[in-house]
């Protein structure tokens, strides 16, 4: 329609249509995209410009995917996603050297490139900064803090928005060591999901223990173990739900720590063979995390027993998943990148990099992280849009 119709609008508009066209083509992972994009000329909007950098890198393209992100506002550039993707194009066109710059830099920080630029680079040049303890002297600072006070105070109150409110603003200007003591008061409180936050505001000094705290052990471990399931994936998904709130409930109704819908608990409860009435204790840490296990482990064996297709799966389901898979095997960062809904696509990295964290934290057998993403093979069917999940969706 538009090759018949773009000759009625100005060059400009032209240029827009043919981007928008692209764009939405890349969100569909259509062959035919780059080709679209190319008709736009140099004119493109920011959400083109990010789509056609990750067509490119799903076509495998890197000097297109080098471009693409030269082309990008500077602010966009200096994202690390942008960053690392620039790095690994100028590793692909062989400049090492240039590319080991932007890796080193990226290694320094604490997120999921991070941790892929770290492991680009042909030896460590920095090594990440160690985990600092709380003293004594630190935790009587923080409890000194009347706002902390107040907010704790509200908590044992039963007023959990004010006391939320009162703890964020409490932090504000907090020295690191203040905040990790913080975060250890809230740890102390079972007041998981600010521990993780406060612990994650530290600017130099960190504690990875506070970051990526595991609470309900036991449960985690035992579940985990009977599914035949990596623990620290197991964590970095809950941790990723929930920041361990067992009461935790999302708009759209999931609940606990692994955030199951209501439909989704009485199919599990189904499928395990229990009661009638087993879904409705699905909000109970025990109950839930049971479930959360035994769907993902479902979800696991469904998509070619790997993390990446089942924790996107577990997020948007499993049938987007299998229709997000290309006509041949792909680089596993690639496929993330590519994921269409940005909801979906941070939720993976995410989960993946808190994975990777929790294994250090637990010890074990040591993996990359990208080796843990993998290759994410060749779609097996063809998926439409409107395809039928496999089973309810657990969020």
């Amino acid at each position: 329609l538009w090759e018949q119709h773009q000759a009625a609008f100005p060059e400009s508009e032209q240029h827009y249509g043919w981007g928008q066209i692209g764009l939405h083509a890349a969100r569909r992972h259509d062959p035919q995209a780059l080709a679209w994009f190319a008709r736009a000329g140099a004119s493109r909007t920011e959400p083109q410009l990010l789509w056609k950098a990750r067509a490119s890198l799903r076509a495998g393209n890197w000097l297109e995917a080098y471009r693409t992100i030269l082309s990008m506002p500077e602010a966009l550039q200096e994202e690390p996603v942008w960053r690392y993707w620039k790095a690994r194009a100028l590793k692909a066109m062989n400049a090492a050297f240039p590319a080991n710059v932007l890796f080193a830099r990226l290694s320094r920080e604490i997120h999921y490139y991070g941790l892929l630029a770290e492991e680009e680079l042909p030896a460590k040049l920095e090594a990440r900064p160690l985990s600092y303890k709380v003293t004594p002297d630190d935790l009587k600072a923080a409890e000194s803090l009347p706002a902390l006070q107040r907010a704790l105070l509200l908590r044992k109150l039963g007023d959990a928005g004010n006391a939320v409110a009162e703890w964020n603003r409490a932090l504000g200007g907090l020295e690191d060591r203040l905040l990790l003591a913080a975060a250890e008061l809230a740890r102390r409180e079972s007041w998981y999901d600010r521990a993780i936050y406060t612990a994650e505001r530290t600017r130099e000094t960190h504690d990875f223990d506070l970051r990526y705290l595991a609470p309900y052990r036991d449960l985690a471990t035992a579940y985990a173990q009977d599914n035949g399931l990596d623990e620290a994936w197991v964590y970095g998904l809950m941790r990723q739900e929930s920041r361990f709130v067992d009461y935790a409930r999302s708009v759209a109704g999931a609940q606990g720590l692994m955030q199951i819908m209501p439909a989704t608990a009485k199919w599990i409860a189904r499928q395990m063979g229990l009661k009638k009435n087993a879904h409705k204790d699905v909000a109970k840490p025990e109950t839930n995390i049971r479930f959360g296990t035994y769907y993902l482990k479902r979800i696991f064996d469904s998509l070619d027993q790997s993390v990446v297709l089942a924790t996107a799966g577990y997020n948007a389901g499993p049938g987007r998943a299998r229709g997000w898979q290309a006509e041949t095997p792909l680089e596993g960062a690639i496929y993330v990148e590519s994921i269409p809904f940005a909801e979906t696509r941070e939720y993976v990295k995410k989960v993946q990099a808190n994975a990777m964290f929790y294994r250090d934290r637990f010890g074990g057998a040591s993996q990359s992280l990208k080796d843990r993403l993998g290759v994410i093979p060749a779609r097996k069917i063809k998926i439409t849009p409107d395809q039928e999940e496999t089973a309810p969706l657990a969020e």
